[in-house]
């Protein structure tokens, strides 16, 4: 049954922003769950907290995408319109659409407001399994089972721009630079590549000596280093101008799913991912030690989202517990 409930109560590093690196965090995160939100039928694939950090957006396997208002756990809307499952969502940076990926091989741009169907872009073979808007929010780029990443103009008729041939298997996570100038991508073929966004020349190709299967990737908040989840229990920090490694972060259990790894930068420097133990786990950025594990979910966590404002993070599972859990951190709140 849809709705939530609430649960009794129970700085930007160096490395992120600057030149170098900064101390470990001072202040221990002590994150609670708050609220649990219950509505979707399937597993959660997607959590995308709004720009000004009031809504937050969920997509899940039963075709649905749904607005969950931040402070309250009230369900505000939901759009139905994909005809199979969707994998992934990203917001405008007004916060006025939503983009939506999915099985059905089509991308949907949502009015957010009016709660419609803006346009659908077709074009990949098979399907799409990520996406994410520039901070322009005039592009988007997609990238699917169809081992290729395409760069969409949102303004034209629904046509991408670009096709790149990026990889040799499904390409499972996409996203831009903070200016919009770089794409980064990667996929099951355990490679990371750096585009230019405008030429969709590839600028660089990062893989580890192991050669995992690449879950998720991400640019720092500066753009300077990548974050990159794999398939080895292993998440790595990269120097991508140099190809180096700088940090690795481990504990959780990423073996079978493409889990989410992302920057907590609010309250504390912190390196924040789900994992197939069913645990949402936090690690200082600089010292790599482990900080917290957040327990309540009773299937795996495939995603989780830090809020851009607050020290908030939502956290999502599989079947066997389709629900989103708010975890607030009250003692370092901002």
């Amino acid at each position: 049954m849809a709705g939530s409930y609430t649960l009794p109560p129970s700085g930007i590093p160096q490395a992120i922003s600057g030149e170098g690196l900064e101390p470990s965090s001072q202040t221990k995160p002590n994150y609670r769950a708050k609220y649990v939100l219950g509505g979707h039928t399937m597993a959660i694939s997607s959590l995308k907290f709004s720009p000004a950090g009031t809504l937050l957006a969920s997509a899940a396997a039963d075709k649905q995408i749904k607005i969950w208002h931040v402070y309250t756990g009230e369900i505000l809307k939901t759009f139905s319109g994909h005809q199979e499952g969707v994998n992934d969502i990203t917001w405008s940076s007004d916060g006025e659409f939503l983009a939506s990926a999915s099985d059905d091989k089509t991308i949907i741009l949502w009015n957010i407001e009016l709660g419609a169907v803006a346009k659908t872009l077709h074009g990949h073979t098979n399907f799409v399994f990520c996406v994410s808007f520039n901070p322009r929010s005039n592009l988007l780029v997609s990238g699917g089972y169809d081992e290729t990443v395409r760069v969409w103009d949102v303004a034209r008729a629904g046509r991408s721009m670009k096709v790149l041939p990026a990889h040799s298997d499904p390409v499972t996570a996409v996203g831009f630079s903070h200016d919009g100038t770089l794409v980064v991508s990667c996929a099951m073929d355990g490679l990371i590549r750096i585009w230019d966004a405008d030429s969709g020349q590839c600028l660089k190709t990062l893989v580890d000596d192991d050669n995992p299967i690449c879950s998720h990737v991400a640019f720092s908040p500066n753009s300077k280093y990548i974050l990159a989840a794999t398939q080895d229990s292993t998440i790595r920090l990269w120097n991508y101008q140099n190809s180096r490694c700088v940090k690795t972060y481990k504990g959780h259990t990423n073996r079978t799913y493409c889990l989410y790894t992302c920057f907590s930068t609010v309250t504390g420097h912190y390196i924040v991912s789900g994992s197939e133990d069913c645990k949402v786990y936090l690690w200082d950025l600089q010292s790599r030690e482990l900080l917290q594990v957040l327990e309540g979910h009773r299937d795996e966590i495939m995603r989780q989202q830090t809020h851009p404002e607050r020290a908030v993070i939502a956290s999502a599972s599989m079947e066997k517990d389709p629900t989103i859990r708010l975890w607030f951190d009250d003692a370092n709140k901002r």
